[in-house]
């Protein structure tokens, strides 16, 4: 991480700004990778796409999970080809299913799309092989399947094979399913893993084949509050290793995926903006600082939830609110003997441009600097940058070597990062 002088200097040059770690970056995949052998892991795009952080992390040997037809185009031109980008979402276009079916593998979500790509591919004269996506007749909590705007119920599927294997220009060679994201338990991870093998089993004896690849979505999860426990994914791995070689003593071919996109890059990031003003009203201090709820949108959520939800547990709705307590908030200069209760606030025309309220923190002066943590996923993608027609804050990379990118172009500042 840069020092306090490198960051007053990056903070002279913007106002705010992301920063993301390659260090922190590498050692997150290289774990998964290392801690779960024989599994193929898929970055998440729309987590984070800038550039530096995609390239990081499909260097490392990560296939894709593409949520767009950019997002296809961002796989391929990071050198990906059609068996390691799968494009897995609802309502796709015809434009989207004719630019990516030579490049992706399609998930189709709907019946409807199952035909649509048979159609679209018969008039490319092409024999594509899919996936479908699947709402399975489980939950990971245990229950029974529940109604949902993803994939073609479980039954549904299963009754429609007889009929998709009559289609000249598709072969159904996968199945994705993905119901949760930021688990932090390992035992129901396992459960669902578990449950997943099971659901291959079934569409393998149906379909009469073996599939290519099972997807099983993603769930993991990163610890936002001091009270989170990381998970185990040693233990994890172990547990999946029994899980997959049982299964690849049947089904050898098999190819297993699971998706990661806040696992990756979510701890990695840090959110740097600068203090523009104080003011007092009525006995409470307001420190306003630049781009927050139209540069790190999170937060702000977070507020948003606290004043109007009712009861005591408030449920995460992925992936805009997880907790009030998911980031901290650090401050430059941080050696301040004097502390002060305040509400951050940001420089947006709008009352509900607040992210965090009656906090305690060193007295600050314009010009300091606040770093909220966590910043590494669902920040710069999720927040409404073009809010006020503001400048937007800019994204930097933090390479291994100590060197800052934006968009590829070294930054070079006078303090020497390394």
């Amino acid at each position: 991480m840069l020092n306090e002088t490198q960051l007053q200097e990056l903070a002279r040059r913007y106002a705010s700004f992301y920063l993301y770690d390659e260090k922190s970056i590498l050692e997150s995949t290289s774990q998964l990778i290392r801690d779960f052998e024989g599994i193929q892991f898929l970055y998440s795009i729309k987590s984070n796409h800038n550039p530096d952080v995609v390239q990081c992390i499909l260097s490392n040997g990560f296939g894709v999970d593409a949520a767009s037809l950019k997002e296809v185009e961002i796989g391929s031109e990071n050198g990906l080809g059609q068996t390691n980008i799968f494009y897995s979402a609802p309502g796709k276009t015809e434009r989207d299913i004719q630019n990516s079916i030579h490049r992706a593998t399609l998930i189709a979500d709907s019946l409807n799309e199952v035909e649509r790509i048979n159609q679209i591919a018969g008039e490319l004269g092409l024999t594509v092989s899919i996936g479908v996506r699947i709402n399975p007749n489980f939950t990971f909590d245990g229950s029974h399947g529940v109604s949902s705007k993803f994939g073609i119920d479980e039954e549904q599927a299963l009754a429609a094979i007889p009929l998709w294997q009559t289609y000249p220009n598709i072969k159904i060679t996968g199945i994705h399913v993905h119901l949760r994201s930021q688990e932090l338990n390992k035992e129901t991870l396992i459960r669902y893993y578990c449950k997943m093998f099971l659901l291959a089993e079934t569409f393998q004896t149906v379909l009469g084949c073996p599939l290519e690849f099972l997807n099983m979505g993603s769930g993991m999860g990163i610890e936002y509050s001091q009270q989170d426990t990381p998970l185990n994914t040693v233990w994890m791995g172990q547990q999946m290793q029994k899980m997959l070689q049982e299964f690849h003593l049947r089904f050898p071919q098999t190819r297993v995926l699971i998706e990661v996109g806040r696992y990756a890059v979510g701890k990695s990031g840090s959110y740097v903006t600068r203090v523009l003003d104080k003011k007092t009203s009525y006995g409470n201090t307001y420190v306003i600082l630049a781009n927050t709820l139209n540069g790190f949108l999170r937060p702000s959520i977070a507020r948003l939830v606290n004043k109007y939800a009712t009861g005591d547990f408030l449920a995460g709705s992925e992936p805009l609110f997880t907790a009030l307590d998911a980031f901290t908030f650090l401050t430059i200069p941080s050696a301040s003997q004097k502390t002060e209760t305040v509400t951050l606030v940001g420089n947006l025309c709008t009352a509900t441009d607040v992210i965090a309220e009656g906090i305690i923190l060193p007295a600050l002066e314009p010009g300091d600097l606040i770093i909220i943590t966590n910043a590494g996923s669902y920040g710069a993608v999720l927040s409404p940058m073009q809010f006020s027609s503001l400048d937007k804050p800019v994204e930097l990379f933090l390479s291994q070597s100590g060197k800052i990118y934006e968009n590829g172009h070294e930054i070079c500042l006078f303090h020497n990062t390394k």
